[in-house]
C-alpha cells in the first residue's frame, strides 16, 4: 500500500490512577504498554488527550517545565537497569540529584541511605560489572527513589532477571509502595507478579480493561 497510513498505539483511554496504590499493565507484546507508560512519564508527547497529575496537564507546560516535573515528581525503572558503567553504585544513584543542582553531599547521604534500604549498603561503591542482575536493578530501584517522587513508572522491571531475582525485586518495590505510599504503575508480561498488585488492567487494541482472569 501507499502513501501515509495511521497507526494508533492507544485508542480512547480514560483512566484515574489513585495516590498509593499499586497499578499493574499486561498484555501481549507490541499492544502499547510501554507507549502509554511514557505518556504517563512525559517522555513521550500524545497526539490528542491529556495526562493530569492533580489538576496540572503535563503537556501543558513549557519544555523545561516538563523536564523538570519528570525530574522531581516521576521515578523511571527499566527492564534494562541503564546504569552508566563506568560510575559506581551510588553515583548512579545521585544522578538525578545532581541534575537537580542538588548538594553533592546531600545526594551522597541521601542516595546511601536509599541503597542502604534496598539491600545494598555494603555495595556503594561498586560499579555496575561488579554487580549481579538483581543487585543492578535494586541500584536503578534506588535511583528512580533518590528524589522521593510522587509515582514509579515501571515498565518491565523484573523481565531481564531469573524467576527468583525477579521475585525478590517485585517484593521489594512492593514493600516500598507500602511503606512509603509511592505510586506505583507497573508494565509486565508476569501474571503471577502482576496479581500482587492492588489492581491489573489489561491492554489489548490500543485500549485498558480491568481483568481478574489469570
Amino acid at each position: 500500500m501507499s502513501g501515509p497510513q495511521e497507526l494508533r498505539v492507544l485508542d480512547g483511554i480514560d483512566i484515574e490512577i489513585r495516590g498509593g496504590e499499586m497499578l499493574a499493565i499486561v498484555g501481549a507484546s507490541g499492544v502499547g504498554k510501554s507507549t502509554f507508560l511514557h505518556i504517563l512519564g512525559g517522555l513521550d508527547r500524545p497526539t490528542a488527550g491529556k495526562v493530569l497529575y492533580g489538576e496540572v496537564d503535563i503537556f501543558s507546560l513549557a519544555s523545561g517545565e516538563l523536564a523538570r516535573f519528570r525530574n522531581e515528581r516521576v521515578g523511571f525503572i527499566f527492564q534494562f537497569h541503564h546504569l552508566l558503567p563506568e560510575f559506581s553504585a551510588i553515583e548512579n544513584v545521585m544522578i538525578p540529584a545532581l541534575i537537580r543542582r542538588a548538594d553533592p553531599k546531600v545526594a551522597a547521604e541521601t542516595a546511601t541511605k536509599i541503597l542502604a534500604e534496598v539491600g545494598l549498603g555494603n555495595r556503594l561503591h561498586h560499579r555496575p560489572g561488579e554487580l549481579s542482575g538483581g543487585e543492578q536493578q535494586r541500584v536503578a530501584v534506588a535511583r528512580a527513589l533518590v528524589l522521593k517522587p510522587d509515582v514509579v513508572l515501571a515498565d518491565e522491571p523484573t523481565g531481564n532477571l531469573d524467576t527468583h531475582t525477579g521475585e525478590s525485586i517485585h517484593d521489594l518495590l512492593r514493600s516500598i509502595n507500602h511503606q512509603m505510599g509511592i505510586t506505583f504503575v507497573i508494565v509486565t508480561h508476569n501474571d503471577k507478579l502482576a496479581i500482587r498488585a492492588d489492581r491489573v488492567l489489561r491492554m489489548a487494541d490500543g485500549k485498558l480493561t480491568d481483568t481478574h482472569n489469570f
